[in-house]
């Protein structure tokens, strides 16, 4: 189950929103263990939410860092148009197309059984893909632009991956919001 809407915020405020995303947010650059290397993770990350909503995700453990009333107000129409109560958020920041993410589900066992993944995009466009886990052949790829909410719920984490692949097209920034009920 996903649904998009693509203009969720009117363009002058989504670039009210990137300004101060960009500016106001301690975005930190982590590391993974890749094969038992630790890798650079290829974007820019933060993650915000209520206390106690810790998560963990590529063996690294995120503290929320309190709300911003920036995010609180994105977490409002996100929560508005989706019908849900999220409670955190991951932010990444994909400074150019060198920056990307692989193949993966949201499906940490803190997100519960049939995650509501509400997914905000500002700044440049990028594609946005999603292939089945078992039916390789079934894939959709799905340009998201600036403004835009997709929310993936239901069993799509279960059934489903979805990836930011890298691109060596010339592409600006772009801040990504995934909303999430930890």
């Amino acid at each position: 189950e996903a649904r998009l809407w693509p203009r969720a915020f009117a363009a002058d405020e989504a670039t009210r929103l990137l300004r101060e995303l960009r500016t106001g947010v301690d975005w930190q650059q982590e590391e993974i263990l890749i094969f038992g290397q630790r890798r650079l993770v290829p974007r820019l990350v933060a993650w915000h939410g209520d206390p106690g909503a810790r998560y963990v995700y590529s063996g690294t453990e995120h503290q929320p860092l309190p709300w911003t009333p920036t995010l609180d107000h994105v977490r409002d129409r996100a929560s508005a148009l989706t019908g849900v109560a999220f409670n955190a958020v991951l932010l990444n920041l994909y400074r150019d197309g060198r920056d990307g993410m692989g193949w993966h589900a949201d499906d940490e066992p803190e997100l519960g059984r049939n995650p509501v993944i509400a997914s905000i995009s500002l700044g440049a466009e990028r594609r946005f893909c999603l292939r089945h886990r078992r039916r390789r052949d079934l894939k959709i790829d799905l340009p998201l632009p600036h403004g835009s909410l997709l929310c993936m719920s239901g069993a799509t984490q279960h059934h489903w991956l979805h990836a930011l692949p890298k691109t060596r097209r010339p592409v600006g920034e772009r801040i990504n919001l995934t909303f999430r009920q930890v």
